[in-house]
């Protein structure tokens, strides 16, 4: 279906689903249960090692733990902030090459599938990193040397390049969840629909009905003891319409928000008692040139669509959640760039004439079309509808069609799109972003296997892979940070991509759950194993 300006007005206009959806529900949240419904059509997986849909880490966080988190609701911004899980301590080597991580004795993996111990935790991390593998992940494992058993209760991880923050990034990640090995070999291919874990919650059921979701149960066991609400439905509500009335009627108490002009100023209308969590920055919104793809190898079509895009009115017309970035990192993140901090030519403010004037240099003094898609969920949809507009007044008409999200994830993972785009939250690790998104080891391939670099930066022209490892045989801080940003520089020089806002993730609440903490930062899921509902 080809999208446009006008048939999304009125899209989001119809409610025939959402009425229908509303008046089928017989039963109004219970007092035992919590129940969330996210913006997707369904699950992909509960495997953590192939998960690439958001909406499923919800539940993979809750079944399973990490052996090193951050407090509950923002980011550790400090070694001495993070928070123990399954591993009660943990020590670096003076030189970050060596992890040591000491495990909690006794804890249980669900349904009598026994102890957990470091075979566990050597396996699951072996398989993370493994490259048969198909999350959207793979590039915070790169470093990772060796992971072995020292006895039962001890793990030491090896590094090829020091990494103060590796437990900032890959250990904390949900990828990087503690499955049992004894289950996964079991179950085989059936994890994904089978978890095991060791979480607060324990995995009761999943229906082919994405309504009716996920189902889990408290598991009484944890180690940071029984969650207080003894149910946790997780639910899967495509439709924006029929997802905001089965709050609003209680039939949910809470939903993946809209990322969209001025859904949440219409919420605060209909009831002004519903609670609002952002983390932010949120996820990292690029929009990605595929440049095997003509004419989009030409650096010169890149930087006119840099030019015409209006990255100041987009952050604008998403507030009060999005705001502008210059490059990968968030402003607000180590290393992050500002205005200030860019000489003039890589700032690429909007300036239309300047974009037709390359275009013409490039060949293209009439413009050119191209086709592309995007994804059904919101953000996605509404960024790109104003991207399709900016463009076209350029010159340049993009087709755009509009698939779900599952299906839009899957296809942009076998290099199907001309400009895909991407939405991930990051955690204040400023390596990070730049190897997902443009390291050559991150490459996207046809048969899905490859990562999330779908411009091919690095393979198609020089890249970054040289910096991205100075900065990672830099121990020092600072010299490292400075590393990253010239790294930064280069990539705005190349336009690959397009950094085009953080938009922080989103979830409204009915006010009769509470978290037990305020939610300011972290990635785009956070724990409700303390959450309780009157």
């Amino acid at each position: 279906m080809a999208i446009t300006r006008r048939s999304f007005v009125a899209g989001t206009a119809t409610a025939v689903a959402a009425a229908g959806y509303a008046s089928g529900a017989s039963a109004q949240a219970g007092g035992d249960t919590i129940r969330i419904a996210f913006a997707a059509r369904g699950n992909r997986t509960l495997d953590p090692a192939a998960s690439i849909q958001g909406a499923d880490n919800w539940s993979i966080t809750h079944i399973h733990d990490v052996l090193v988190t951050s407090p509950p609701g923002r980011f550790a911004e400090k070694p001495s902030e993070f928070v123990p899980q399954l591993a009660k301590s943990w020590e670096m080597s003076p030189d970050a090459r060596t992890w040591t991580f000491q495990l909690r004795e006794g804890v249980q993996f669900h349904k009598g599938y026994g102890e957990m111990t470091s075979e566990d935790v050597v396996f699951s991390i072996d398989r993370a990193r493994d490259p048969k593998q198909g999350g959207g992940n793979r590039s915070l494992y790169e470093n990772i040397a060796e992971v072995k058993a020292n006895g039962k209760y001890t793990v030491v991880v090896t590094l090829r390049q020091p990494d103060p923050l590796f437990i900032g990034g890959t250990i904390q990640d949900y990828s990087c969840v503690i499955m049992s090995k004894k289950a996964t070999l079991e179950k085989g291919e059936n994890i994904g629909r089978d978890p095991i874990g060791t979480g607060a919650y324990e995995f009761v059921s999943l229906d082919p009905d994405p309504s009716k979701g996920i189902m889990m149960t408290a598991n009484p066991k944890w180690f940071g003891g029984a969650p207080p609400t003894k149910n946790l439905h997780v639910m899967y509500i495509l439709d924006t319409t029929a997802r905001t009335l089965a709050l609003l009627s209680g039939t949910v108490h809470m939903i993946e928000g809209v990322r969209a002009p001025g859904w949440t100023q219409s919420i605060q209308q209909k009831n002004p008692n519903m609670q609002f969590d952002v983390a932010a920055p949120g996820s990292l919104f690029t929009m990605h040139f595929n440049m095997s793809r003509k004419p989009l190898d030409d650096v010169r079509v890149r930087r006119a669509f840099a030019y015409a895009i209006d990255r100041d009115a987009i952050a604008k017309a998403m507030a009060p959640i999005s705001r502008r970035t210059w490059g990968l990192n968030a402003p607000s993140f180590p290393g992050g760039l500002t205005a200030d901090s860019l000489p003039p030519e890589l700032r690429y403010p909007f300036d239309p004439a300047k974009a037709k004037a390359l275009l013409a240099e490039a060949g293209f003094p009439n413009g050119f079309s191209m086709d592309a898609y995007t994804s059904q969920r919101e953000d996605y949809k509404s960024v790109m509808l104003i991207v399709q507009e900016l463009m076209r007044k350029v010159g340049v008409n993009i087709n755009l069609q509009v698939i779900d999200h599952t299906t839009f994830h899957a296809n942009n993972r076998k290099d199907m799109n001309t400009i895909p785009q991407n939405s991930s939250a990051y955690p204040p690790v400023p390596a990070l972003p730049l190897g997902d998104n443009l390291a050559k080891s991150s490459e996207v391939k046809p048969d899905g296997s490859g990562g999330t670099n779908y411009s091919h930066y690095g393979v198609l022209i020089p890249g970054i892979d040289e910096l991205l490892d100075q900065a990672g045989d830099e121990p020092d801080f600072e010299k490292r940070i400075a590393i990253i940003q010239k790294a930064e520089r280069k990539v705005l020089e190349d336009v690959p991509l397009i950094p085009i806002s953080t938009n922080g993730y989103l979830i409204v609440r009915d006010p009769k759950v509470k978290l037990g903490y305020e939610v300011k930062s972290g990635y785009a899921f956070w724990p409700l194993s303390k959450a309780t509902i009157s």
